[in-house]
């Protein structure tokens, strides 16, 4: 009898979306909230139009580096805090071998296995010093090699998904001659971009894409709510 092979399909690409959530769900907030709270304050002005997508532009450019920054150095740590303890386990497995193996052996016993069958498992792993560090990374600190590769496109994800998000609140202002009628554009097309972004986002990780997309909304919400409030407090 024929069997159906069995594939299993997971999700591997965390880290990078992770990265977009992160830079389009600031983009799409903060600049709304101070296009939004500029628009108040510009709303006499001849100029307001001009004004807020200046302020708007201005900020998009300033909040896209400083995230794609922030990003890039985030990866770097991690990378070298990797190498920092991949380092510091190669010294112990030198100096206090059996220390190190002990720490192996304790790692299987919490699997339940006893002495006489993982002997020669701990034995075999403990031969080769690479694998006996790859070993203690991964199991008992926790740790994956992460990407040399990743600080640099994680500050170009960050920064190109701030731009995208912050475009799409700014543009009824590039397109309408009112500034009054631009935010309420404004205010509808982020709160949709926003259910939107995180429908798909709950479709590429796994979760209910409704679930996403109210989470989404509720917290974007919530932050441009909070920096528009702050926008109009200073001004």
């Amino acid at each position: 009898m024929p069997s159906t092979p069995h594939i299993e399909s997971h999700f591997t690409a965390s880290a990078s979306v992770r990265d977009v959530v992160i830079g389009m769900a600031d983009g799409l907030t903060v600049p709304f909230a101070l296009a939004a709270g500029i628009t108040g304050a510009v709303l006499p002005s001849a100029q307001a139009t001009a004004l807020v997508v200046t302020a708007g532009l201005a900020e998009i450019a300033a909040g896209s580096i400083a995230m794609g920054l922030g990003g890039y150095l985030a990866a770097k740590t991690d990378v070298e805090h990797y190498a920092s303890e991949r380092e510091r386990e190669f010294r112990e497995t030198a100096e206090l071998p059996d220390v190190e193996t002990e720490e192996v052996a304790k790692l299987f016993r919490q699997y339940g296995l006893t002495e006489p069958q993982m002997a020669p498992v701990v034995s075999a792993i403990c031969k080769d010093r690479e694998h006996w560090v790859d070993f203690m990374m991964r199991f008992e600190l926790g740790l994956e090699k992460p990407d040399p590769r990743r600080a640099s496109r994680s500050a170009i994800t960050i920064a190109s998904a701030y731009v995208v998000g912050g475009l799409i609140p700014l543009a009824p202002y590039m397109i309408l001659p009112s500034v009054s009628t631009a935010l309420r554009y404004s205010a509808a097309i982020t709160f949709l971009a926003l259910a939107v972004f995180g429908y798909v986002k709950g479709r590429f990780t796994g979760i209910s894409p409704w679930k996403g997309a109210l989470q989404t909304v509720l917290t974007g919400g919530l932050a441009a709510s909070a920096a528009f409030a702050l926008v109009k407090l200073i001004e």
